[in-house]
Order: structure tokens, then C-alpha cells, then sequence
């Protein structure tokens, strides 16, 4: 085998997923996921600390993204906007990868141990941006608020996101960032009692 192999990382990424799909995440396991991507073991574990980190090593890019955006917001904008402007963002970033986002949510919904991870992953996330917040000079509790909410909204528009009829570049496809919006003004509604 060469010692540089062009795109391991995407090849590892796809193979694990196929075979995550096929045998399920436990019974796939590193040496068929490099296997599968013509690479070695060793080339697996430069990339990933295991085979859980292929569904989750994208997490910093996105909490960084969403960082960033929440820092880079007008200072007049509400605690709330921010982090919804954050989340679109993020959505945005995550629109062209929706067949990706399908299957890995899948193989999370199908695996206790993965779903704990995604929770972790989310409460981690809200957790950066009530900093970011903050940091903004958003006091604590609105900050907390502000962030768990804009958090929960964000996922339930994934959800709906990656379980919506259409595949990519059809007319009519779910927008991601369209559904984060949505979502917003329907948590507006039930807090203002409609």
C-alpha cells in the first residue's frame, strides 16, 4: 500500500458509513472499515481516536462556526437572534451534506451509546454558546436561556430536516436553514400562548 493515500479521511468516512449501515455500528469495526476504504488500521487512527469519532469529528468545525457567528453578531441583536442567526448558519454549513446527515442519524438512532454521545455533543454546543454569550456581556441566566433554546430548536429542525420526503437538488428539498427559522417562530407562538 502507498504511504499517502489521497482522501483517507473521505474514504474512511464513507466505508465506516457503509458498513455501519449494512452490519450495524457494533459489528462493524476498524480493521473492515479500513478494509473496506483500502487503507490500514494505522492510517484509521491517524484520522479517527476510534470508530464513534467518525460520526463526530466534524462537532468543533460546527462549534466553531457557530461561535464565531454568535461573537460577530450586531450588538444590538437580541441574545435569541443571535444564536438562531448562529444555528442558520450552521445549517447552512450541513445543507449540501443532507443524504450524509440521514444515514449517520440513523446509525445514531439505532445505537443507545451513540444517542447518549449526540447529547452530549448538543449540550456541549449550548454550553459554547451561553459562553459566547456571555463573552457578549449577556447576563448568566439569559445567556443559559437563550442558548438551550436556540439549542433545542436547532434540533428539532434537524430532525425534521433529515426525516423530510425529497432528495438532494429537488425542487421543493427541506432548506435547513428555512426549517431553523420555522422552528423559532414556533417556539415564539407557544411562549406567547397561540
Amino acid at each position: 500500500m502507498a504511504r499517502w493515500e489521497p482522501n483517507a479521511r473521505g474514504r474512511l468516512v464513507q466505508a465506516a458509513m457503509e458498513l455501519f449501515i449494512e452490519r450495524g455500528f457494533e459489528q462493524a469495526t476498524v480493521a473492515d472499515i479500513a478494509r473496506r476504504a483500502g487503507l490500514t488500521e494505522r492510517t484509521f487512527f491517524r484520522h479517527f481516536a476510534d470508530k464513534r469519532e467518525v460520526l463526530f469529528w466534524g462537532q468543533g468545525a460546527l462549534r466553531e462556526l457557530i461561535v464565531e457567528t454568535v461573537a460577530s453578531a450586531p450588538p444590538s441583536a437580541a441574545p435569541i437572534d443571535v444564536v438562531t442567526a448562529a444555528y442558520e448558519a450552521a445549517g447552512g454549513m450541513l445543507q449540501e451534506g443532507r443524504d450524509f446527515s440521514r444515514q449517520r442519524q440513523a446509525v445514531i438512532n439505532a445505537n443507545p451509546e451513540l444517542q447518549e454521545r449526540e447529547l452530549i455533543k448538543l449540550a456541549s454546543l449550548a454550553a459554547a454558546v451561553a459562553d459566547a454569550l456571555r463573552q457578549r456581556g449577556v447576563p448568566d441566566q439569559a445567556a443559559s436561556l437563550a442558548a438551550q433554546a436556540g439549542t433545542t430548536v436547532f434540533r428539532i429542525a434537524f430532525e425534521r430536516w433529515v426525516s423530510a420526503p425529497g432528495e438532494p437538488g429537488e425542487t421543493g428539498e427541506p432548506d435547513l436553514p428555512r426549517l431553523i427559522r420555522e422552528s423559532l417562530g414556533e417556539l415564539r407562538d407557544v411562549t406567547a400562548g397561540k
